[in-house]
Protein backbone atom coordinates (compact mmCIF):
# COMPACT_ATOMS: atom_id res chain seq x y z
CA UNK A 1 0.00 0.00 0.00
CA UNK A 2 0.67 3.68 -0.69
CA UNK A 3 2.17 5.81 2.51
CA UNK A 4 -0.05 6.20 5.79
CA UNK A 5 -2.92 8.87 5.41
CA UNK A 6 -3.37 11.75 7.67
CA UNK A 7 -7.13 11.50 8.15
CA UNK A 8 -9.46 13.83 10.48
CA UNK A 9 -12.49 12.21 11.57
CA UNK A 10 -15.47 14.86 12.25
CA UNK A 11 -17.67 13.93 14.77
CA UNK A 12 -16.11 10.86 16.51
CA UNK A 13 -19.34 9.22 17.86
CA UNK A 14 -20.06 5.62 16.84
CA UNK A 15 -19.42 5.29 13.42
CA UNK A 16 -16.63 8.08 13.02
CA UNK A 17 -14.96 6.60 16.91
CA UNK A 18 -14.69 3.08 15.34
CA UNK A 19 -12.92 4.10 12.14
CA UNK A 20 -10.80 6.73 13.76
CA UNK A 21 -10.08 3.61 16.11
CA UNK A 22 -9.33 1.43 13.15
CA UNK A 23 -7.22 3.94 10.86
CA UNK A 24 -5.25 4.53 14.08
CA UNK A 25 -4.45 0.78 14.66
CA UNK A 26 -3.22 0.28 11.47
CA UNK A 27 -0.60 3.11 11.42
CA UNK A 28 -2.80 6.23 10.59
CA UNK A 29 -2.38 9.48 11.81
CA UNK A 30 -5.88 10.39 13.02
CA UNK A 31 -7.49 13.69 13.98
CA UNK A 32 -11.01 13.50 15.59
CA UNK A 33 -12.51 17.21 15.50
CA UNK A 34 -14.92 17.74 18.17
CA UNK A 35 -15.72 19.69 20.86
CA UNK A 36 -13.79 21.38 23.54
CA UNK A 37 -14.83 18.74 25.90
CA UNK A 38 -14.43 15.51 24.01
CA UNK A 39 -11.49 16.42 22.66
CA UNK A 40 -9.95 16.46 25.73
CA UNK A 41 -11.22 13.32 27.23
CA UNK A 42 -10.04 11.40 23.71
CA UNK A 43 -6.48 13.54 24.13
CA UNK A 44 -6.06 12.07 27.71
CA UNK A 45 -7.67 8.59 26.88
CA UNK A 46 -7.87 7.87 23.36
CA UNK A 47 -10.65 5.42 21.81
CA UNK A 48 -11.47 2.66 22.82
CA UNK A 49 -13.84 -0.09 20.92
CA UNK A 50 -15.47 -3.18 22.52
CA UNK A 51 -16.03 -5.90 19.44
CA UNK A 52 -16.70 -9.24 18.27
CA UNK A 53 -15.37 -8.37 14.53
CA UNK A 54 -12.16 -6.56 15.56
CA UNK A 55 -11.41 -7.45 19.50
CA UNK A 56 -11.05 -4.86 22.18
CA UNK A 57 -8.23 -2.42 22.05
CA UNK A 58 -7.26 1.07 22.73
CA UNK A 59 -5.62 3.39 20.76
CA UNK A 60 -4.39 6.98 21.04
CA UNK A 61 -5.67 10.11 18.80
CA UNK A 62 -5.00 13.43 17.91
CA UNK A 63 -7.72 15.73 18.79
CA UNK A 64 -8.83 19.49 17.59
CA UNK A 65 -12.15 21.56 18.02
CA UNK A 66 -11.24 22.91 14.24
CA UNK A 67 -8.99 21.57 11.32
CA UNK A 68 -6.13 23.10 10.58
CA UNK A 69 -3.32 21.39 9.01
CA UNK A 70 -3.78 19.46 5.77
CA UNK A 71 -5.27 15.89 5.54
CA UNK A 72 -5.84 13.57 3.17
CA UNK A 73 -9.44 12.90 3.93
CA UNK A 74 -11.64 13.73 6.11
CA UNK A 75 -14.73 11.91 7.19
CA UNK A 76 -17.60 13.43 8.33
CA UNK A 77 -19.62 11.20 11.00
CA UNK A 78 -21.85 13.67 12.43
CA UNK A 79 -25.85 13.20 12.67
CA UNK A 80 -27.69 15.35 10.12
CA UNK A 81 -29.30 17.15 12.88
CA UNK A 82 -25.96 18.70 13.55
CA UNK A 83 -24.17 19.28 10.39
CA UNK A 84 -24.41 22.73 9.70
CA UNK A 85 -23.21 23.00 13.60
CA UNK A 86 -20.01 20.45 12.74
CA UNK A 87 -18.79 21.71 9.14
CA UNK A 88 -17.60 25.41 10.99
CA UNK A 89 -14.74 22.70 12.46
CA UNK A 90 -13.99 22.15 8.96
CA UNK A 91 -12.47 25.35 7.39
CA UNK A 92 -12.82 25.03 3.42
CA UNK A 93 -9.15 26.38 3.25
CA UNK A 94 -7.97 24.04 5.78
CA UNK A 95 -9.40 21.21 3.69
CA UNK A 96 -8.45 22.57 0.40
CA UNK A 97 -7.41 19.27 -2.01
CA UNK A 98 -8.38 16.68 0.68
CA UNK A 99 -11.36 14.04 0.06
CA UNK A 100 -14.21 15.00 2.02
CA UNK A 101 -16.41 11.95 2.75
CA UNK A 102 -19.85 12.09 4.16
CA UNK A 103 -21.07 8.93 6.26
CA UNK A 104 -24.68 10.54 6.35
CA UNK A 105 -28.14 8.86 6.26
CA UNK A 106 -30.47 10.18 3.35
CA UNK A 107 -29.59 11.82 -0.14
CA UNK A 108 -29.42 15.88 0.42
CA UNK A 109 -26.41 16.40 1.90
CA UNK A 110 -23.95 16.25 -0.83
CA UNK A 111 -25.51 19.39 -2.72
CA UNK A 112 -25.08 20.98 0.57
CA UNK A 113 -21.40 19.60 1.06
CA UNK A 114 -20.26 20.76 -2.72
CA UNK A 115 -21.62 24.44 -2.54
CA UNK A 116 -19.46 24.63 0.38
CA UNK A 117 -16.28 22.58 -0.36
CA UNK A 118 -14.78 21.43 -3.31
CA UNK A 119 -17.04 19.51 -5.49
CA UNK A 120 -14.82 17.61 -6.93
CA UNK A 121 -13.28 16.54 -3.60
CA UNK A 122 -16.59 15.10 -1.70
CA UNK A 123 -16.79 11.71 -2.10
CA UNK A 124 -20.45 10.65 -0.65
CA UNK A 125 -20.21 7.32 1.18
CA UNK A 126 -22.41 4.40 2.58
CA UNK A 127 -21.20 2.34 5.51
CA UNK A 128 -23.45 -0.83 7.22
CA UNK A 129 -22.79 -1.09 10.61
CA UNK A 130 -24.17 -1.48 14.15
CA UNK A 131 -22.02 0.74 16.33
CA UNK A 132 -22.74 3.04 19.41
CA UNK A 133 -20.76 5.47 21.71
CA UNK A 134 -21.17 4.61 25.05
CA UNK A 135 -19.11 7.43 26.56
CA UNK A 136 -16.98 9.70 24.76
CA UNK A 137 -13.81 7.80 23.43
CA UNK A 138 -15.79 4.36 24.11
CA UNK A 139 -17.42 2.23 21.28
CA UNK A 140 -19.96 -0.86 21.17
CA UNK A 141 -19.10 -2.40 17.76
CA UNK A 142 -22.38 -4.56 17.85
CA UNK A 143 -22.34 -5.78 14.09
CA UNK A 144 -20.37 -8.94 12.74
CA UNK A 145 -19.95 -6.93 9.68
CA UNK A 146 -18.29 -2.95 8.91
CA UNK A 147 -19.47 -2.48 5.07
CA UNK A 148 -18.56 0.80 3.07
CA UNK A 149 -19.21 1.89 -0.18
CA UNK A 150 -17.35 4.98 -1.39
CA UNK A 151 -18.76 7.02 -4.40
CA UNK A 152 -18.14 10.18 -5.65
CA UNK A 153 -18.63 10.72 -9.80
CA UNK A 154 -16.64 13.67 -10.18
CA UNK A 155 -13.91 12.63 -7.49
CA UNK A 156 -10.72 11.05 -9.06
CA UNK A 157 -10.86 6.99 -9.04
CA UNK A 158 -7.59 6.76 -8.18
CA UNK A 159 -8.25 9.16 -4.80
CA UNK A 160 -11.32 6.90 -4.05
CA UNK A 161 -9.64 3.72 -4.70
CA UNK A 162 -6.65 4.64 -3.06
CA UNK A 163 -8.80 4.81 0.42
CA UNK A 164 -11.15 2.29 0.02
CA UNK A 165 -7.81 0.18 -0.05
CA UNK A 166 -6.53 1.29 3.50
CA UNK A 167 -10.13 0.93 4.62
CA UNK A 168 -9.94 -2.61 3.94
CA UNK A 169 -6.74 -2.99 5.07
CA UNK A 170 -7.73 -1.41 8.51
CA UNK A 171 -10.47 -4.38 8.64
CA UNK A 172 -13.37 -3.20 7.03
CA UNK A 173 -15.38 -3.94 3.48
CA UNK A 174 -14.40 -1.02 1.50
CA UNK A 175 -15.06 -0.74 -2.40
CA UNK A 176 -15.71 2.04 -4.96
CA UNK A 177 -19.31 1.88 -6.15
CA UNK A 178 -19.39 2.76 -9.96
CA UNK A 179 -22.59 4.98 -9.42
CA UNK A 180 -23.20 7.97 -6.56
CA UNK A 181 -26.79 8.05 -7.03
CA UNK A 182 -27.38 4.57 -7.03
CA UNK A 183 -24.81 4.17 -3.82
CA UNK A 184 -27.51 6.63 -1.82
CA UNK A 185 -30.36 5.44 -2.70
CA UNK A 186 -29.46 1.90 -2.29
CA UNK A 187 -29.39 2.72 1.76
CA UNK A 188 -31.90 4.91 1.37
CA UNK A 189 -34.41 2.31 -0.07
CA UNK A 190 -33.50 0.33 2.98
CA UNK A 191 -33.39 2.94 6.15
CA UNK A 192 -36.44 5.07 4.89
CA UNK A 193 -39.07 1.84 5.98
CA UNK A 194 -36.94 0.65 8.51
CA UNK A 195 -36.20 3.77 10.51
CA UNK A 196 -39.90 5.35 9.81
CA UNK A 197 -41.89 2.17 10.86
CA UNK A 198 -40.17 1.07 13.89
CA UNK A 199 -40.13 4.61 15.27
CA UNK A 200 -43.86 5.09 14.17
CA UNK A 201 -44.68 2.26 16.51
CA UNK A 202 -41.60 2.01 19.04
CA UNK A 203 -41.07 -1.78 17.91
CA UNK A 204 -37.70 -3.58 17.29
CA UNK A 205 -37.96 -4.82 13.50
CA UNK A 206 -38.77 -8.38 14.19
CA UNK A 207 -41.93 -7.20 15.92
CA UNK A 208 -42.83 -4.23 13.40
CA UNK A 209 -42.24 -6.38 10.21
CA UNK A 210 -44.65 -9.24 11.52
CA UNK A 211 -47.69 -6.59 12.64
CA UNK A 212 -47.36 -3.90 10.50
CA UNK A 213 -46.66 -6.39 7.82
CA UNK A 214 -48.87 -4.36 4.85
CA UNK A 215 -47.51 -1.19 5.71
CA UNK A 216 -43.73 -2.55 5.45
CA UNK A 217 -44.46 -3.68 1.91
CA UNK A 218 -46.11 -0.34 1.11
CA UNK A 219 -42.94 1.76 2.72
CA UNK A 220 -40.63 -0.73 0.65
CA UNK A 221 -42.84 -0.25 -2.55
CA UNK A 222 -42.84 3.59 -2.31
CA UNK A 223 -39.55 4.20 -1.62
CA UNK A 224 -38.28 1.65 -4.79
CA UNK A 225 -40.27 3.62 -7.12
CA UNK A 226 -39.01 6.82 -6.04
CA UNK A 227 -35.40 5.49 -6.26
CA UNK A 228 -36.34 4.81 -10.28
CA UNK A 229 -37.82 7.79 -10.89
CA UNK A 230 -34.05 9.23 -9.10
CA UNK A 231 -32.48 6.76 -11.50
CA UNK A 232 -31.33 4.49 -9.61
CA UNK A 233 -32.21 0.37 -9.43
CA UNK A 234 -34.71 -0.87 -6.55
CA UNK A 235 -35.36 -4.02 -6.30
CA UNK A 236 -38.71 -4.28 -2.92
CA UNK A 237 -38.90 -8.25 -3.42
CA UNK A 238 -35.01 -8.14 -2.61
CA UNK A 239 -35.64 -5.73 0.14
CA UNK A 240 -38.08 -7.20 1.92
CA UNK A 241 -36.15 -10.43 2.03
CA UNK A 242 -33.23 -8.39 3.61
CA UNK A 243 -35.66 -6.88 6.59
CA UNK A 244 -36.75 -10.42 6.89
CA UNK A 245 -33.57 -12.20 7.20
CA UNK A 246 -32.37 -8.96 10.09
CA UNK A 247 -32.04 -10.08 13.54
CA UNK A 248 -35.93 -9.45 15.26
CA UNK A 249 -34.48 -7.29 17.78
CA UNK A 250 -32.36 -5.19 15.37
CA UNK A 251 -33.67 -1.12 16.03
CA UNK A 252 -33.26 1.40 13.44
CA UNK A 253 -30.98 4.32 15.08
CA UNK A 254 -33.88 6.87 14.42
CA UNK A 255 -35.33 4.27 17.15
CA UNK A 256 -32.72 4.64 19.31
CA UNK A 257 -32.94 8.47 19.24
CA UNK A 258 -36.36 8.53 19.76
CA UNK A 259 -36.11 6.51 22.79
CA UNK A 260 -33.14 8.38 24.22
CA UNK A 261 -34.92 11.65 23.95
CA UNK A 262 -32.66 13.06 20.57
CA UNK A 263 -33.36 14.84 17.57
CA UNK A 264 -34.67 12.15 14.66
CA UNK A 265 -33.13 12.37 11.20
CA UNK A 266 -36.76 12.62 10.61
CA UNK A 267 -36.25 15.42 7.69
CA UNK A 268 -32.99 13.92 6.48
CA UNK A 269 -34.69 10.60 5.54
CA UNK A 270 -38.72 10.84 5.50
CA UNK A 271 -38.33 14.75 4.36
CA UNK A 272 -35.97 14.22 1.41
CA UNK A 273 -37.94 10.98 0.57
CA UNK A 274 -41.01 13.20 0.51
CA UNK A 275 -39.35 16.04 -1.53
CA UNK A 276 -38.04 13.31 -4.01
CA UNK A 277 -41.15 11.95 -4.53
CA UNK A 278 -42.99 14.89 -4.94
CA UNK A 279 -40.16 16.59 -7.69
CA UNK A 280 -41.03 13.41 -9.46
CA UNK A 281 -45.07 12.90 -9.07
CA UNK A 282 -44.72 9.70 -7.28
CA UNK A 283 -47.23 8.74 -4.70
CA UNK A 284 -46.26 8.04 -1.50
CA UNK A 285 -49.35 8.12 0.97
CA UNK A 286 -48.32 5.38 3.88
CA UNK A 287 -44.71 7.40 3.56
CA UNK A 288 -46.80 10.41 4.11
CA UNK A 289 -49.04 9.26 7.11
CA UNK A 290 -45.99 8.18 9.35
CA UNK A 291 -43.91 10.99 8.61
CA UNK A 292 -46.91 13.59 9.61
CA UNK A 293 -47.82 11.22 12.32
CA UNK A 294 -44.23 11.03 13.71
CA UNK A 295 -43.95 15.28 13.23
CA UNK A 296 -47.26 15.26 15.23
CA UNK A 297 -45.89 13.09 17.68
CA UNK A 298 -43.02 16.28 18.58
CA UNK A 299 -40.47 14.69 16.58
Amino acid sequence: MTHPLTVAVLGPGGTGGLLAALLSRSGHRVICLAGETTAGTLRRTGITVRSRQFGDFTVTVDTDTELREPVDACLVTVKHTTLDAALTRVPPAALGDALLVPLLNGIEHPATLRARYRPDRVAPAVIRVESTRTAPGVIEHGSPFTEIDLAGDAVPRDRLDVLAGHLTACGTTARVAENETSALWAKMSFLAPFALLTTRYGLPLGAARTRHRDELQALVAETAAVSRACGAPADPAQALARYDAFPSTAKSSMQRDAEAGRPLELDAIGGALLRAAGRHGVAVPVTERLVRELRAAGH
